[in-house]
């Protein structure tokens, strides 16, 4: 089949066995209409199929089972039988070539074109009527009918089998369509899927990863000054109990993403943002870590996608600082621009951590055959869907830089009035060490 819907001669492949039967029977028709039409003689008197009679019938009956294979070839031999008819002593009758019609409607249904199932109707159609036309002598009404009849039946069975072809190419379109299309909804039922299980991966690792970080750390510290500051142990295991409750809120709330819509609803909290940055800073500072704030520009409203991303890649970056850095202290910048907004967290270890734990002490390094992390990853990923990139890698003076640039939405002229006003206010738009 050819990409237009066209069949190619030769390229039909086998018919389903159910078929056979309505070949036989529409051959053993066409043979029998070629018998009854060669009853009716030249002169108008009726005798006994002859010989000559049975040998067009077999000729032309013989070629119509494989009409569907080759469509021209079939044409033309039972365009040439009808030929024959003539110079055989026969009367050229719409019965006698009954296969040449039958022929014409299966050269329009599977010829290669539809230019060319044209081109061969029509050429057997002025072949029978020339042949029909009578050499000497008038023509009489009948004979007229006669000549008519045999040249416009080949003509009608073409035009039926062009309608019935264009009918099944049409519905066949229209069913690939409808696959197309519902595959094209599965693919995207699927991709969405896949995305939702994504998102819903991330949001579970920046959370778990954050509050076990600080809770592992808060630990830490316990087990190290146990022994000898008892009191500092047990403001470390208060705040270790506070650090788990907020974790167990935070993954029950993502968590209940996955209810369904039948299941009970449970509170929902707003996503977190930039305004909640003092409350996580103040988590890292139970854990040990002193953070350091620097904002440039006008701080402006960000789109609530873009606030839980700018918030987690901060949480997560300083996650990373707690679990991997040497040092106790760590820098996050937020610059703001006219269309985005960057954002650095950036601190100077060394690569070691430098408060001891239980298992350093017993020998065994905290960090040891663990599996490299999705930290970094997600950042990429929140950052690409929110519309903005992220890049991360060791500082040329020591420490780790994690920075990403987040778009902004356009600024109106309430909001160009407002600035101006902040920057009349603060001078530079420099502000120290607070969010």
């Amino acid at each position: 089949m050819l990409p237009n819907g066209d069949f190619e001669d030769g390229d039909r492949g086998p018919r389903p066995r159910g078929t056979w039967w309505r070949e036989g029977a529409l051959t053993a028709t066409a043979f029998a209409l070629c018998l009854l039409g060669g009853v009716v003689q030249v002169d108008d008197t009726r005798s006994p199929p002859s010989a000559a009679v049975y040998f067009i019938a077999v000729v032309s009956c013989a070629v119509l089972p494989l009409r569907h294979r080759a469509p021209s070839a079939a044409m033309a031999v039972t365009t040439a039988s009808g030929l024959l008819v003539p110079a055989l002593g026969l009367l050229l009758s719409p019965l006698i070539v009954a296969p040449a019609v039958i022929t014409a409607y299966s050269c329009s249904l599977t010829a290669r074109t539809e230019q060319r199932a044209a081109a061969v109707v029509s050429l057997a159609s002025v072949a029978l009527l020339a042949a029909s036309t009578p050499l000497s002598g008038g023509i009489s009404w009948q004979d007229a009918s006669r000549m008519g009849s045999v040249a416009a039946f080949p003509l009608v069975a073409g035009v039926l089998g062009h309608a019935v072809r264009n009918r099944r190419a049409y519905l066949a379109a229209v069913e690939e369509r409808a696959q197309r299309a519902e595959e094209s909804r599965d693919s995207e039922a699927r991709r969405g899927v896949a995305e939702e299980r994504v998102r819903i991966a991330r949001e579970l690792h920046d959370l778990v990863a954050h509050q076990i970080t600080l809770a592992n750390a808060q630990a830490t510290v316990a087990a190290h000054l146990f022994d000898t500051r008892p009191e500092q142990t047990r403001k470390s295991l208060e705040e270790l109990v506070e650090t788990t409750g907020h974790a167990l809120d935070e993954l029950r709330a993502t968590v209940g993403l996955l209810r369904q819509s039948g299941d009970a609803a449970a509170p929902a909290e707003p996503a977190p943002g930039l305004s909640r940055l003092p409350t996580l800073l103040d988590s890292f500072q139970r854990a040990g870590l002193e953070v350091s704030v620097h904002q440039k520009g006008t701080a402006r409203p960000l789109p609530p996608a873009v606030d839980l991303t700018a918030y987690r890649i901060i949480q997560e970056a300083l996650t990373n600082v707690t679990k991997h850095s040497g040092t106790g202290s760590a820098q996050v910048c937020l610059a703001w621009n006219r269309d985005h907004v960057t954002i650095t967290v950036a601190d100077d270890g060394r690569g070691t951590r430098t408060v001891p734990t239980a298992s350093t002490r017993g020998g065994a390094s905290p960090g040891a055959d663990r599996p490299p992390g999705y930290g970094l990853i997600g950042m990429r990923e929140r950052a690409a869907a929110a519309g903005g990139n992220l890049s991360a890698g060791r500082r040329a003076e020591g420490g780790f830089l994690v920075s990403t640039q987040l778009p902004l939405p356009a600024e109106d002229t309430t909001w160009r009035a407002g600035r101006a006003t902040g920057d009349a206010r603060t001078g530079d738009g420099e502000a120290g060490d607070a969010p």
